[in-house]
């Protein structure tokens, strides 16, 4: 804002506007300088006061003083010959007064129009301004607003919840057993979860509510993939809404497969299946052998869209009723850990339909798995990387021989399958999970199942799950003829090796 300065009166301004009459003023002035000076200094309060330039009224009380202080000494030392020109001067005083009122009354008009012009869109950026942090939410809550003088807090209404469950779960004296009952697995496990999932699910607090703990997280989505129960029965459990724990099993399954499947899940380096390979050979006398195939069925709503091809007819004739699924994928060591998942394929597609189309078959091709033998039942072709059993009939001895060891084989892939199920109990049922959204969830139970299994976890007998998934053979199980000789090698050499079973050396 700019400020306006006014110059006062004095006697070189009378003289300059009205030199005709007062050109004799000039040398009374310097013969009578003292009274000058008063009547200067009087003329100053008077105009200070009547043009309203001083609007604090402590200012006003003194300049009024000092104004009749000067008139008392006017009164007594002014001589008689001025007397004559006090009319005629107070008269042209009151005429420059009223001009100098005037322009300031214009000027005042002024700075009221502009500031009227520059409040406008002050008023419209406040009014935004309060409307942001209206619409903020949780970040701006609990915050006072300006000039709201005591400053109210706005506050988050929430449902109140029993946690008692959980708390009594979490807390440091609950038995080992009852965690590992509740969440399939011990509580030194789950803490090690918890520290590596922590940077990817920790929220933090807000003004409207406290964030849910790291802990808390986890377990809701832990205890949902364990027991498979109904969403409204996990909030019961943790004190917390259907829609929030819901949200969380999402958010928990994401941060573990991204955080969890490439230290947990990933298809072994050389040394790793090098390793692999001595520990089967050890046991059935097949070389080269880095891992078992096997491919099971989740059951699912019936989607909305492609309905026939995820219609399961084996599952359908089985249970009698009309049954949908996906497919899950999966190759294990010897311990039961899985190197590779392919998940979410439709569950009409045969095994060997779902291999051609995943990914692990696609780095075979490039010759990823090179001297490599993976292992599969009687649903897969026989491949140059794949050993499946002989299926046809009037079996050899060496083949009949071959076919036990396969199965040996084989059963480790179907057991960490079984131990997958029995485990995580929502892969035995239809989840409530979108169909799009399933691959994660899926994905989070295998990377699970694997750091069980590391850390050599043991399941209770109760959670055994037997597998009903069965084999169609493929109609062209016979893919490569360097395979088919290099399968009658193997027989040959585990028969006349005495490693073919009890029946071998025996008809030698």
């Amino acid at each position: 804002m700019e400020t306006h300065s006014f110059t006062f009166l004095s006697p070189q301004d009378i003289s300059y506007n009205n030199s005709s009459d007062f050109s004799w003023f000039l040398e009374m002035e310097n013969e009578f300088n003292g009274n000058s000076k008063k009547i200067s200094r009087k003329d100053t309060a008077e105009s200070l006061v009547n043009g309203e330039d001083l609007k604090n009224n402590g200012f006003k009380d003194i300049f009024s003083s000092l104004l009749l202080l000067d008139e008392g000494a006017a009164k007594q030392e002014q001589p008689p010959w001025l007397a004559g020109f006090e009319a005629f001067f107070e008269a042209d005083y009151k005429e420059r007064v009223e001009e100098i009122n005037a322009t300031y009354r214009c000027s005042e008009m002024e700075e009221s129009d502009n500031s009227r012009k520059n409040k406008r869109p002050r008023k419209s950026v406040s009014v935004a301004a309060s409307s942001s942090t209206v619409s903020a939410g949780s970040s701006n809550a609990g915050v006072p607003e300006p000039g709201g003088g005591t400053g109210h807090q706005r506050r988050l209404w929430v449902k109140s919840r029993s946690k008692d469950w959980w708390e009594k779960c979490n807390h440091p004296d609950f038995p080992d057993e009852e965690f590992k009952r509740a969440f399939r697995m011990s509580k030194s496990t789950f803490a090690i979860i918890c520290d590596e999932l922590e940077p990817a699910v920790m929220k933090k607090n807000t003004m409207l509510r406290d964030a849910i703990p790291v802990r808390q997280r986890v377990a809701v989505c832990i205890w949902r993939l364990a027991t498979g129960e109904p969403l409204r029965m996990v909030s019961k459990r943790f004190g917390l809404g259907i829609s929030t724990c819901h949200k969380l099993v999402l958010e928990v399954c994401t941060a573990i497969k991204t955080v969890l499947m490439p230290k947990y899940l990933q298809w072994p380096d050389e040394d790793k299946m090098k390793q692999i390979k001595d520990e089967f050979e050890s046991v059935t006398g097949i070389p080269n052998v880095g891992g078992s195939i096997y491919t099971t069925h989740i059951p699912i709503i019936a989607p909305k869209t492609s309905v026939a091809s995820y219609f399961n007819k084996k599952h359908t004739e089985r249970n009698q009723k009309t049954s949908y699924s996906i497919t899950l994928q999966g190759v294990v060591d010897k311990n039961g850990v899985f190197t590779d998942v392919c998940i979410g394929w439709p569950g009409s597609m045969t095994d060997d339909q779902v291999l051609e189309q995943s990914a692990f078959h696609q780095r075979a091709k490039t010759g990823q798995l090179k001297d490599v033998w993976v292992v599969g039942g009687k649903g897969y072709p026989l491949m140059d990387w794949v050993l499946v059993p002989y299926t046809h009939q009037n079996l050899t001895w060496a083949q009949h021989a071959f076919n036990e060891k396969i199965r040996d084989i084989e059963k480790v892939g179907k057991e960490a399958f079984a131990r997958l199920k029995g485990r995580w109990a929502c892969l035995q049922k239809r989840i409530e999970v979108k169909l799009q959204e399933l691959p994660v969830v899926l994905g989070a139970c295998c990377v699970l199942h694997n750091i069980c299994e590391l850390r050599n976890e043991e399941m209770e007998p109760e959670l055994q799950f037997e597998l009903f998934d069965d084999e169609v053979i493929p109609d062209n199980n016979f893919r490569s003829m360097a395979s088919a000789q290099a399968r009658d090698r193997i027989a040959h050499n585990l028969l006349h090796h005495g490693l073919g079973g009890g029946r071998g050396p025996a008809f030698l």
